[in-house]
């Protein structure tokens, strides 16, 4: 049974499950009997849209398909949680389950309304999939942001609401900053967070596409990738050189010394530099100046 002061729905989310969110969904959907602010119903599925918050955006279709063979078999032992909209319902939990009893065939699935405010929402709808559901990286880092920016979070609440370190959180974040195609990468399974968490010390989203693509044709290990990614940062400290252009006239001036001595002719720096290979070849160039007396 949910105890006493987990019975306020009307509350602020810290006053109803504390930071066990998980807990407090089992606690609600196994309950034999209503708790206040709940009620349990038989509804028709096509009656309950999509929770609007849900932050995973990729299910498992084999997965689904054996649920939904166990549920044709045995029904859905677990009720999902919705509240009422202005048509029909609106999920907060339990979308597994909804999609693979759509894949079963069956028009109606047990449910437990719950008066949840559109804030109460949100909040248990992305911590309940943050603390029992599978994210991919990508999934849960946009999740860690949608509490931050549209609930105002800060870092250590965050970290205390998922149970995790701050740093953790930091990190998560930080995965958000890369090119959308190499997210898309870490979401296909193609390169792990191990793999792309190193690519954001790159100066750019142009040399972290370039270095993910070389990772994934490379078929890297995460070791292999920190030395790789480690040798480009070295290279992007390195000072480069200044290129300065010579004068149009110095130019030309180099060229016709070149054309009258047969040699490469250098001016720079109040200096004027004329190439020779051997000793015949310079007092060739001592002759064509006049230094060699006849």
């Amino acid at each position: 049974m949910v105890k006493e002061k987990q019975r306020g729905l009307g509350k602020g989310l810290d006053n109803i499950f504390g930071s066990d969110v998980g807990k407090f969904l089992e606690e609600i959907q196994s309950s034999g009997s209503e708790v206040a602010g709940t009620k349990h119903l038989q509804i028709k599925i096509d009656e309950i849209r999509a929770n609007p918050y849900q932050p995973r955006k990729e299910f498992d279709q084999n997965a689904l398909k054996e649920l939904a063979a166990s549920i044709r078999e045995h029904g859905v032992f677990t009720p999902v949680l919705v509240r009422k909209s202005v048509q029909g319902y609106e999920l907060i939990a339990g979308e597994r389950r909804l999609r693979a009893s759509k894949l079963a065939g069956l028009t109606e699935i047990p449910a437990i309304q719950v008066e949840f405010t559109d804030e109460q929402m949100m909040e248990i709808s992305l911590l309940e999939n943050i603390q029992r559901e599978n994210l991919n990286p990508i999934e849960e880092a946009l999740a860690f942001e949608s509490l931050i920016k549209r609930l105002g979070y800060t870092q250590e609440k965050l970290a205390q609401r998922v149970g995790k370190s701050r740093e953790y959180c930091a990190n998560m974040l930080r995965l958000l900053k890369l090119p959308a195609d190499v997210k898309t990468l870490v979401v296909e399974k193609k390169l792990s967070m191990g793999h792309v968490r190193p690519l954001l010390s790159l100066k750019d989203e142009n040399q972290m596409y370039d270095a993910a693509m070389e990772i994934l044709d490379k078929k890297m290990s995460v070791r292999e990738v920190e030395a790789y990614i480690k040798t480009l940062s070295l290279d992007q400290q390195k000072p480069k050189r200044t290129v300065v252009e010579k004068d149009k006239l110095v130019v030309d001036l180099e060229k016709r010394l070149q054309s009258k001595l047969g040699t490469k002719v250098a001016i720079t720096n109040h200096s004027l530099t004329i190439k020779y290979t051997n000793t015949k070849d310079l007092n060739r160039i001592l002759e064509i100046l006049g230094c060699i007396e006849e």
